[in-house]
């Protein structure tokens, strides 16, 4: 007991000496210190320099500057709820700010790559085995940059980003739909694949979709619509080898 009453006093007294040390600093000093840190990779001391600065000089003109920072800072940190929730108040509160476009940007970059956590980036998960929700709402925050600051200096590579995750989202449909082909699940998964046909056209995923359309039609016994599936992957892909989702004791020949 006494010795956890001497620990417990002593991060007191080591709470107070930091508190102590920020007191009378400027809100110059405050961003310049956050900003040191920020270049060496202290995100987490960069946060509270940042946080404080922003409760001390509210309405200073390094406020919305410390803003803008923390959601750079958060996201770095591994902290995305904290980062999109600095991204979403700067939005918010400064929609006119001159670097808006960087808020957008630094907001898809939260969803982009997400958190899958240790054991996730251990087991090799990848974008396309994830909640697509996060992956959409990226999409969406790219899309902000390219549509309103067409001449940002993040533009280029918002457009990149967001193609890999159209190809991502279509993935994402592909693993449903044959995870419903594989459980007989052929209504579902149809539904899913015609979903790629229909919102993911250029991506080449469609070939995958019509497939498992061909396949999951036959099993449903409606030939018009297997036969119309069909035609539709002979016509846009003529080199396709059925049977990637085609289970093996199909008889080929009725399908193909």
């Amino acid at each position: 007991m006494l010795f956890a009453l001497v620990a417990l006093s002593g991060c007191g007294l080591f709470s107070g000496e930091i508190e102590d040390k920020t007191a009378g600093w400027s809100a110059e000093k405050l961003y310049s210190e956050a900003q040191d840190e920020l270049n060496q990779g202290g995100y987490d001391q960069a946060i509270k320099y940042l946080r404080n600065l922003q409760i001390r000089f509210p309405f200073g003109r390094y406020a919305q500057q410390a803003l803008m920072e923390e959601c750079y800072a958060q996201w770095k940190a591994q902290e995305p709820e904290q980062a999109m929730a600095a991204c979403d108040k700067f939005i918010k509160q400064y929609p006119n700010n001159p670097n808006i476009d960087y808020v957008y940007y630094v907001r898809g970059l939260i969803n982009f790559s997400g958190d899958l956590g240790f054991l996730g980036g251990l087991a090799g998960q990848d974008l396309t085995e994830r909640d697509p929700k996060s992956l959409r709402e990226g999409f969406d925050s790219f899309r902000e940059v390219v549509t309103r600051f067409p001449e940002s200096r993040y533009t280029p590579d918002s457009y990149a980003r967001m193609r890999y995750l159209v190809n991502a989202l279509a993935s994402h449909e592909i693993h449903v739909a044959a995870y419903y082909l594989r459980r007989g699940a052929y209504v579902a998964a149809a539904d899913r694949a015609k979903g790629v046909v229909l919102n993911y056209q250029q991506t080449p995923l469609t070939e995958d979709a019509l497939e498992i359309m061909v396949v999951a039609y036959d099993d449903l016994d409606l030939p018009e619509l297997r036969d119309g599936a069909k035609k539709v992957l002979a016509q846009n892909f003529p080199n396709h080898v059925p049977g990637k989702f085609t289970p093996k004791d199909k008889v080929w020949w009725k399908i193909w």
